[in-house]
């Protein structure tokens, strides 16, 4: 049989066809669209806080990554839902929640929310790159950085149900809370098996905390009346400290808890952050940051946080819960320009175990308040973490 004949010309159009073909089809391949997809595991990571600790800045660091499915405090609906609560009662309630957000199960928001909602129903929903971004919304590619303003003019009514999808398309979900305040109703997560769980304990010195909890008092009404057990009645003014001791106490119960002698399953999941060693040292403890969370820096994140941590002043008072560009270094020694030295004293007396445990020193003057030659941020010691026997691993709610 005598086989057709063709010319160069014509063979060399089929070729280069056929390589157009096989390239279209190698470059259009659906990539994975959740880790357990690709073989990976999905890691999940709690931001644990008080708050006017930093904790929102915290959080962008998380939410601008790529690869981050991110929410700021969730737990907010559970708070302004029940109200009437304490924040003890509430402890189940809002670990129940978080775990159900860790699991891209949006559904638990049921209870929470009205029925008929957009992704603008979450709280401080415009704060998420991931809603601002494909496939929950179209204002940013998903490694752009977001911004809150255009995000909250293109995305405000998209479907809640693209939370979900977005959700499971992260190899990470980062939540922020400040609404536990012992680590031991956080063990059953920490062992569950469902969950790759992280905790990243953000602290900042009490007096700071206390001048900015000052500046937005109005804004903190009901979570202190939560806080202090108030039965619904909100609290703007703490003139005793009430609510500073509590806060003060839940970093001790915590930090103790996780360093003292932790419980075998908390090996590698607890990592401390104080406020003061991000504003001095940005990029190294942002390095060490994603390191121990399994993210990496990327250039246009490096350049994002030099801005953002390199600008000039402290802040407005309307940017309370907003991450604008200020200088770091600046907006960690405030305080010791702001608060007169009567209330000071207080706080370093209601918080003296904190200070003690997370490394701040102590002022006896107004004059060594006012020097700023005068370091009052011990250096970190090294983590010394004495293992407790396997028996614990039964203990905890």
């Amino acid at each position: 049989m005598r086989l057709p004949r063709f010319s160069n010309k014509t063979v060399t159009t089929l070729l280069l066809a056929q390589t157009i073909c096989l390239l279209f089809f190698v470059a259009y391949q659906p990539g994975p669209s959740s880790p357990a997809e690709s073989g990976g595991e999905r890691v999940h990571v709690l931001v644990l806080s008080s708050w006017r600790s930093g904790s929102s800045f915290v959080g962008q660091l998380f939410s601008q990554h790529p690869d981050v499915f991110y929410l700021m405090e969730p737990a907010w609906h559970v708070w302004t839902t029940l109200w009437r609560g304490s924040a003890t009662t509430l402890h189940m309630a809002v670990r129940d929640l978080v775990r159900s957000v860790f699991l891209c199960d949006m559904d638990v928001f049921d209870a929470y929310m009205p029925q008929n909602r957009n992704l603008s129903a979450f709280f401080k929903w415009e704060v998420s790159r991931a809603l601002c971004s494909p496939p929950a919304c179209s204002a940013f590619p998903r490694g752009a950085i977001s911004k809150e303003n255009a995000c909250r003019t293109l995305c405000t009514r998209q479907p809640f149900s693209l939370a979900e999808e977005a959700c499971r398309s992260y190899s990470h979900v980062v939540l922020k809370e400040v609404r536990f305040f012992n680590l031991q109703v956080l063990y059953p997560l920490l062992r569950d098996p469902a969950l790759n769980l992280r905790i990243v304990h953000l602290v900042r010195d009490p007096r700071a905390v206390l001048r900015s909890r000052e500046a937005a008092a109005q804004l903190l009404a009901l979570d202190n009346g939560i806080v202090l057990g108030t039965n619904g009645k909100w609290v703007e003014d703490d003139p005793h400290l009430h609510l500073m001791r509590e806060v003060c106490r839940s970093h001790v119960r915590i930090a103790e808890a996780a360093t003292l002698r932790p419980p075998p399953f908390l090996r590698g999941r607890y990592h401390l952050v104080r406020f003061e060693d991000l504003a001095r040292e940005p990029l190294a403890e942002i390095r060490a940051l994603y390191a121990f969370t399994g993210l990496s820096l990327t250039p246009q994140l490096e350049t994002w946080i030099h801005n953002i941590t390199h600008g000039s002043g402290i802040g407005k008072a309307f940017e309370a819960f907003q991450t604008s560009s200020r200088n770091a270094h600046n907006v960690s020694q405030a305080w010791r320009h702001a608060l007169p030295f009567t209330k000071i004293r207080h706080v370093q007396k209601v918080c003296a175990s904190a200070l003690q445990l997370l490394g701040y020193l102590p002022v006896y003057s107004e004059d060594e308040q006012h020097d700023l030659t005068v370091d009052l941020v011990l250096p970190r010691r090294p983590k010394q973490f004495s293992w407790a026997s396997s028996d614990s691993e039964n203990s905890g709610p």
